[in-house]
């Protein structure tokens, strides 16, 4: 964008960005701090993992029918073992999104998921995962998880610790099915693709 480029110069002839420039540039060192922490020991990678979660709330709207008061938590699910153990409440709380608190439940196979905004799959739940995608057709639930292939299988965020680092893979097709929209600045984070589940 053209405005992007209009930066002035001040009395000394140094140059001096302006205002909205600014803004893109510190939203992007935010984001590259938040987005590309380096995760080396099991229980760190998991305190990186609850911030990813929490900080993809930021970056996702939900359709309107997926709370029903203005007061509804943003819920987080966790769906097999939890790897997390405190790391995820620790992590939200006294923080809220878009003025909503955010809580966290244990859930089964068996449950619905589409009482869950976020739904954190651990690779012992692949499976159970698979059973469950034709049912958040179109539920509003933001599915993340861990295991390779996650996102090809239907997931809408994988999580991949690369060499140390966590790194994301979105499925955009999987997003649409469950009518989620990820923004774009969370896109031009990660890898994207694009698979229906």
């Amino acid at each position: 964008m053209e405005i992007l480029r209009e930066d002035k110069m001040n009395e000394r002839g140094e140059e001096r960005l302006n205002p909205l420039r600014l803004r893109h540039l510190a939203f992007a060192l935010a984001a590259a701090m938040v987005f590309q922490v380096a995760a080396p020991a099991q229980e760190g990678e998991y305190q990186v993992k609850a911030a990813f979660l929490f900080n993809f709330a930021k970056f996702v709207d939900w359709p309107m029918q997926t709370f029903r008061t203005p007061a509804d938590p943003i819920v987080i699910c966790v769906l097999g073992e939890n790897p997390f153990g405190n790391a995820i409440e620790e992590t939200i709380s006294g923080k809220s999104v878009g003025g909503r608190t955010l809580s966290v439940r244990q859930i089964s196979d068996s449950q619905h998921p589409w009482n869950c905004q976020i739904l954190f799959v651990n690779s012992s739940a692949l499976n159970e995962f698979r059973a469950l995608i034709g049912r958040i057709k179109g539920a509003g639930v933001l599915s993340v998880g861990e295991a390779e292939g996650f996102a090809a299988d239907g997931g809408v965020i994988n999580l991949r610790v690369e060499r140390g680092n966590v790194r994301l893979e979105i499925n955009v097709a999987a997003a649409e099915y469950t009518n989620i929209r990820i923004s774009s600045r969370l896109l031009s984070l990660a890898e994207v693709v694009r698979k229906l589940p």
